[in-house]
C-alpha cells in the first residue's frame, strides 16, 4: 500500500484485523493525518497513532471493515541466514502501484544512525537492521521485506549511498521484524516507545590493527568507549572513556573495551547494539565484560531511557 503526506510518499503494510498499519516514521514525520492507498483501488485517512524516531517505526490507524485487510505474518530475524533471499514490497518512484524486487539478506546486525538527535546535534545509533541487495527506492520506506514464506522479516527502511559519488549503492537497510515486534505494540498502546540508553558513545566501524596498536588494546576485537555522558547510566556504572591524547584527532586511549555483554561475544559495536535493542528495555541490568588495561572487569549497567 502507499502513504501519502503533504510532501511525501511511502509505502505501508497491514499490521492488524483492526486497522492498524505499519510504516517508516520518517514516512509519515510530524503529520498526524495521512492518505493510505489500498492495492484495490480503495483510499481512506488514517490517524498516526504513535511514531518512534529512534527505531524509525511509525502506526497509522484506519478505518476499514476486517474483511479488507490482510494483515501478514511476522517472521523471527533471529533465524534470518546471510545468502537467504529476501522480497521487497512497496511503492518506489511513485508508480501507482505495488512493486516487488528479489535479492538476498547480505548482512545483519547493522547498525544506523536513528532520527533521534543529541542535544550536541549527532544522531543516536539504532541497531538490528537487516542489509539486503534486493533493489530500493525512495518510495520504497515503510514497505515489508518478505522471506519466501511471505512472513515480514523487516520493513524497508533507507539506501546505502556510495559515498564518493552519492549514488545508491545497490545495498538497502530494513528494520528488523523483532525490533517491529518490540516498539509497534507500544507505540498502538502508548503513542510512544522508550528506547534503551547507555549514555555511551564508541568507536563506529571496528578495530584497525592501527587503531589496536595507538589505543594499546590487549584485543583485536570488542566496541571501544570514546564518551561516557556526565550522570549517564555507563557514567554511574563506573564505565570509562579514553583520557590520554593519541596523535589520532579526537581519539584518546585509556578506555574501556566491550568484549561481552551478559556472556555474549561483542565482536564489534553492531553487536552490542543488536542485543541492547533487540532483548532490553529500560530499567534492565547487563552486565559489560571490558577490558580495562590488562584488567577484564564484570560491570552490571542499569539502562535508562534515551533522551
Amino acid at each position: 500500500m502507499t502513504i501519502l503526506t503533504s510532501n511525501s510518499l511511502g509505502s505501508g503494510w497491514v499490521y492488524s484485523s483492526d486497522g492498524y498499519i505499519v510504516t517508516d516514521q520518517h514516512v509519515v514525520g510530524t503529520e498526524i493525518k495521512v492518505e493510505v492507498d489500498f492495492t484495490s483501488g480503495n483510499k481512506v485517512y488514517g490517524n498516526v497513532v504513535g511514531a518512534d524516531p529512534n527505531s524509525d517505526l511509525a502506526v497509522i490507524k484506519v478505518n476499514v471493515p476486517a474483511a479488507q485487510l490482510h494483515p501478514l505474518a511476522l517472521g523471527d530475524s533471529d533465524l534470518i541466514k546471510v545468502g537467504q533471499i529476501a522480497v521487497a514490497i512497496g511503492d518506489p518512484l511513485a508508480l501507482n502501484g505495488t512493486t516487488m524486487t528479489t535479492g538476498v539478506v547480505s548482512g545483519l546486525g547493522r547498525t544506523e544512525d536513528s532520527n533521534s538527535q543529541t542535544t550536541g546535534g549527532a544522531y543516536f545509533a539504532a541497531g538490528d537492521f537487516i542489509e539486503t541487495d534486493a533493489l530500493l527506492n525512495p518510495g520504497n520506506s515503510g514497505g515489508p521485506l518478505l522471506d519466501l514464506n511471505g512472513q515480514v522479516i523487516g520493513v524497508n527502511r533507507t539506501i546505502q549511498l556510495d559515498p564518493t559519488n552519492g549514488n545508491p549503492s545497490g545495498l538497502g537497510y530494513a528494520i528488523s521484524v523483532n525490533v517491529v515486534k518490540r516498539v509497534v505494540p507500544k507505540l498502538i498502546q502508548n503513542g510512544k516507545y522508550d528506547y534503551p540508553y547507555m549514555g555511551l558513545s564508541f568507536l563506529p566501524n571496528g578495530l584497525t590493527l592501527d587503531l589496536i596498536n595507538v589505543l594499546s588494546l590487549k584485543s583485536t576485537t570488542g566496541a571501544y568507549i570514546t564518551n561516557v555522558v556526565s550522570g549517564g547510566p555507563a557514567d554511574k556504572a563506573g564505565l570509562r572513556a579514553g583520557t590520554t591524547a593519541t596523535n589520532i584527532q579526537n581519539l584518546s586511549s585509556g578506555g574501556d573495551l566491550v568484549i561481552a555483554v551478559d556472556g555474549q561475544p561483542v565482536q564489534a559495536f553492531d553487536d552490542l547494539m543488536r542485543y541492547i535493542v533487540v532483548h532490553k528495555s529500560p530499567g534492565d541490568t547487563v552486565t559489560l565484560t571490558v577490558l580495562r588495561g590488562d584488567q577484564k572487569l564484570d560491570i552490571p549497567l542499569t539502562l535508562g531511557v534515551r533522551p
